[in-house]
């Protein structure tokens, strides 16, 4: 056990160095390039007073690079604490000094400036800390010369994914807009309904999305520690465990927006439209969730390009319903395409799962039961909006109708086993029901 313990002290300071020896090669050069050849990417910028904000912040590029690397390895020791305490740490001190710093300015160039330095300082105060605590922890360089040829194989394809989906996001946010004024709408009217998709109606569709990069963060290492033991029953039942939370996180919110996206709309954004792209999007949720808790856990089992193949067609399948389909439904191509784009990119990812587990994880039952639990839920939401709503607020009637379809559903959920992975069980829980009723009575009786 000690040379086993010692090994992996050896493989972690090696992999360390060899991240950090990368993001170091990566990040200067950027750095370098903007700090002196400037001029060159002022066309990146409307406003050259941009180019100042970049000066001040771009020194914090290998700062933060570095910082992320010794989170990583927090994050895979389950250090998980650490982690928090410093990501909670840094953003504290950002708004404390960043309060401090703009107070102070004259005017609003020198606010933002003085922002710009206090994100810095942020940047560089989690730096020492991660530092220091990466050293209290045991942390230690090493030889990179092992570690740096499977990062790159490991690290290169999640690259390219997120350097595609910012590239992606940009193509949607050009190419919709355009697809509908060739189609015969104005130009103000398609970037307006593009504003009311994509800039709001669906970020709150990636609500959940919290919840299940919380799931990620935590469950991550631990499965890379079953596949590479060989502990195939953990991994089997850790699988099973995030898949269907995440589908029970998306299909709890789901009903709840689909009954009341509209009037959500009109609270949060004062536009009815919005909350109607709202309830649209919300189917979108289920295949979104499992879309990223997947790719999370492909991610951890060493499966990085069957992740990029995956987001890859999907995001061809998205690019392609903006191009064609403007012609019959407008701006609701993006809803189509966004659902599409997860429900390809999410069945792939668990197919990949169940392929590369011998014990073969038992989820898609449970997605369709979860998912049926739905409708029940969003007829009864419907139902009492109807009746609350000419009588009551707005809000108050979101309140309300939404607290009695969460309690509804999980009624339902908790009927048919949807929380049973969670250990909670329902003949048990009525057990207990009956036996603390029981108890009163005797107690009563006594």
């Amino acid at each position: 056990m000690k040379n086993k313990n010692e090994n992996k002290r050896h493989y972690d300071a090696s992999t360390i160095t060899s991240a950090i020896l990368t993001t170091i090669a990566i990040s200067i050069p950027i750095t370098l390039i903007v700090a002196f050849k400037s001029q060159w990417l002022s066309f990146l910028f409307s406003d050259e007073r941009c180019m100042t904000i970049l000066m001040i912040m771009i020194p914090g590029l290998s700062i933060t690079s570095v910082y992320a690397v010794i989170r990583g390895y927090f994050w895979g020791n389950n250090y998980f604490k650490t982690y928090s305490v410093i990501e909670l740490a840094e953003e504290t001190v950002m708004a404390v000094v960043g309060v401090v710093l703009v107070n102070g300015a004259t005017n609003s160039m020198q606010g933002t400036e003085r922002a710009a330095y206090a994100v810095l300082i942020s940047y560089v105060f989690s730096f020492v800390v991660s530092t220091i605590a990466y050293i209290i922890k045991g942390g230690k360089l090493g030889n990179p010369g092992k570690t740096l040829k499977p990062l790159l194989k490991s690290s290169i394809p999640i690259t390219a994914m997120r350097t595609s989906n910012a590239l992606v996001n940009s193509l949607v946010s050009v190419l919709l807009p355009a697809r509908l004024v060739y189609y015969g709408m104005s130009a103000s009217n398609a970037v307006a309904e593009f504003g009311k998709t994509f800039g709001m109606a669906m970020p709150m569709i990636f609500m959940p999305s919290t919840l299940i990069g919380s799931l990620a963060l935590v469950l991550v290492p631990e499965l890379s520690d079953d596949y590479y033991s060989g502990n195939h029953i953990s991994l089997k039942t850790n699988l099973e465990k995030a898949i269907k939370f995440s589908c029970l996180v998306a299909c709890v919110i789901m009903p709840v927006f689909i009954s009341l996206g509209k009037e959500i709309g009109e609270i949060l954004f004062s536009d009815s439209s919005a909350g109607q792209f709202i309830v649209k999007f919300s189917p979108a949720m289920l295949p979104l969730c499992l879309s990223l808790i997947s790719s999370s856990m492909l991610n951890s089992l060493n499966k990085e390009i069957s992740t990029l193949v995956n987001y890859s067609l999907g995001a061809s399948a998205l690019i392609l319903c903006i191009y064609f389909l403007p012609s019959f439904i407008g701006v609701n191509a993006l809803i189509v395409g966004t659902i599409i784009n997860y429900g390809i990119s999410s069945i792939l990812n668990l197919l990949k799962l169940n392929s590369i587990t011998k014990e073969k994880p038992q989820y898609f039952p449970y997605i369709f039961k979860t998912f049926l639990s739905v409708v029940p839920a969003m007829l009864l939401g419907y139902f009492i909006k109807n009746l609350l709503i000419n009588y009551l607020p707005t809000v108050l009637t979101v309140i309300i109708d939404g607290t009695i379809i969460l309690l509804f559903e999980s009624v339902i959920l908790l009927t048919f086993g949807g929380f049973d992975f969670l250990n909670i069980h329902r003949k048990n829980f009525f057990k207990g029901f009956a036996s603390d009723k029981t108890g009163r009575k005797a107690k009563t009786r006594a």
